[in-house]
């Protein structure tokens, strides 16, 4: 931190800056004008703007523009599928230089083990990695997940440094049934920052949930439910991720007007989405080109998420503020050619001579083999309930159709789209196993299976063939975790996952190539979504409605129980 005499001595001009970026041009997101300007830098602060400066270092950034470095207000790293140093690695240098973390895809599988290693490589990152605790360690009680997390374990951490509040409280029916474990965790937390997930909640009983002290949400998926919650006093978290694709919906919303109280969010983005499309970077591009007005889109993207979540010294290109900037082209295209992270550039040495947490949670993945047997579904009803995908969404139709069973058993049915799903508790806790029927994956024969399977990542598994299921199944216990895509009895692809079954210890650009090879042999089955590994995890989330599975059974979401 720089001694105050310096910042004040660089920011008068009457000693050089540590640093000058010099010949660009300021979009200032209070006027919304593009100002030619010199930005100086003492550390890690900006000291000066709309004037000139001379500095002990000089970098010509002539015609280009200059915006504040880009926040992402809520997303799982480990759904990036690479640990937090590949993360910062990925997407620094695109921009975004905070991000506003819940860790609780690792803290289901191994609880505070997982929280302390994203603390401890937090410290290490170039962008600042913040942490919101994890408020729902199971997501319900309708499902088995490795750990859980209750109040008097999340306490202890609400002041570490890297901590903001508590993480999306997810299980919303528990908060307005007034569930003691909810309650504990929202009086723990009274009064700082909580962050939201209230799907399709609407009404008084969405009054009832921000009235809990929930200030923040990223499950609107329309405009007029992003705009209730607006008028409510919720920040929305407009989100765009690998399967949940809201942009297009609530880009109406985007305007200078409601700007001050929007952000943006990625929630699930992997870095396959990351480098075909981009990040926050392709979420500022996108809404632009949908017409939300630039001033808006920055804002969100930037002073509006440091105001919502408390991050006072960040946001803007401004004297004290933290020197967090992104170098770009154009407003439009918004192709960042240089980043400086707390004052620092992103460089390929500077990522390089990072410190680095050991992984943790290795070998994870402790379920019993399986057969093709265990994907046997009874029942003598015909009458079936199907989970319904709906393409870039991870809401779900609660469909009915009449499967009868033959032999005891209820078959897929390929000319109608009817795959068959389980979920198998992998933890080693209970053994548990439960099948179901999916329709939207277009899949005519083989397997995939996966432990990324929100939120209690046990294995999931969806087919056209039992056999191809249960190989699947058993080799992502002998890979630690990951993606499987198999075909007659063969592996056609993988990637495997050993940091709790979630996370490569490869660079992102290994993971990168091994998603094309994945989503290639899922294409070779005839599925048709475009990201099926992730929509499969998804489907065994029983807090967004409205027909989910777990280890349990099938989850009637809007009934919040298990189908009998």
């Amino acid at each position: 931190m720089p001694e105050l005499s310096d910042l004040i001595d660089q920011g008068r001009g009457i000693a050089p800056a540590d640093l000058v970026l010099k010949g660009g041009r300021v979009f200032d997101l209070i006027t919304g004008e593009l100002v030619e300007s010199d930005v100086a830098i003492c550390g890690d602060t900006i000291i000066g703007v709309f004037g000139s400066y001379q500095g002990r270092e000089e970098v010509d950034v002539s015609g280009r523009i200059l915006v504040p470095g880009f926040i992402d207000t809520h997303l799982h790293i480990e759904s990036s599928l690479v640990t937090p140093h590949e993360f910062d690695r990925c997407v620094g240098p695109r921009g975004v230089t905070t991000a506003i973390c819940d860790p609780h895809e690792i803290a289901n599988v191994c609880g505070l083990t997982g929280i302390h290693y994203f603390l401890d490589s937090a410290a290490q990152t170039l962008i600042d990695i913040r942490v919101n605790l994890s408020s729902c360690v199971p997501s319900t009680h309708m499902e088995t997940a490795g750990a859980r997390l209750e109040a008097a374990d999340l306490v202890p951490l609400m002041d570490h440094p890297k901590v903001i509040g508590l993480a999306e409280f997810m299980n919303f029916p528990g908060v307005l049934m007034k569930d003691p474990g909810c309650l504990a965790k929202l009086q723990a937390f009274r009064g700082r920052h909580i962050d939201g997930h209230a799907p399709l909640l609407r009404g008084n009983d969405l009054n009832g949930y921000i009235s809990a002290g929930i200030r923040t949400e990223h499950e609107a998926t329309t405009a007029e439910e992003g705009l209730e919650k607006l008028r409510k006093g919720m920040r929305v978290l407009i989100r765009e991720g690998s399967v949940s694709k809201d942009l297009h919906a609530l880009a109406p919303l985007l305007t200078e007007r409601h700007a001050p109280y929007l952000c943006l969010c990625t929630d699930d983005r992997n870095p396959l989405d990351i480098a075909e499309h981009g990040h926050l970077d392709y979420m500022i591009r996108t809404a632009i080109a949908l017409g939300a007005p630039p001033l808006a889109v920055y804002r969100a993207a930037s002073l509006s998420a440091a105001e919502a979540f408390g991050l006072k010294d960040r946001g803007l290109i401004a004297p004290g503020k933290r020197a967090d900037i992104a170098v770009i082209d154009g407003l439009e295209s918004c192709q960042a050619e240089m980043v400086f992270a707390s004052g620092r550039r992103l460089t390929p040495q500077a990522f390089a001579s990072r410190a680095t947490t050991p992984p943790v949670a290795r070998h994870s993945v402790k379920a019993p083999p399986v057969t093709a047997q265990d994907f046997r579904t009874g029942g003598n009803r015909a009458e079936t309930p199907v989970i319904g995908i709906l393409p870039g969404k991870i809401i779900t139709e609660h469909l009915t159709y009449d499967i009868p069973p033959m032999d005891g058993d209820k078959r897929p049915d390929l000319a109608r789209d009817l795959v068959k799903i389980a979920v198998i508790e992998r933890h080693g806790k209970n053994g548990n196993r439960a099948t179901g029927f999916v329709k939207g994956f277009g899949l005519k024969r083989g397997a995939i299976a996966s432990t990324v399977c929100h939120d209690h990542h046990n294995i999931a598994v969806v087919g056209a063939d039992y056999a191809d299921m249960a190989l699947a199944a058993n080799r992502l216990g002998q890979i630690e975790g990951g993606f499987v895509v198999v075909e007659g009895g063969k592996v056609l692809a993988e990637l495997a996952l050993p940091v709790a079954g979630l996370m490569s210890l490869n660079p992102f650009e290994q993971v990168r190539d091994d998603l094309i090879a994945l989503r290639a042999a899922a294409r070779s089955l005839e599925v048709t979504l475009e990201e099926p590994f992730l929509q499969l995890a998804f489907l065994a989330l029983p807090v967004i409605p409205h027909l989910k599975i777990t280890d349990h059974g099938l989850v009637d979401v809007d009934r919040f129980e298990v189908i009998p």
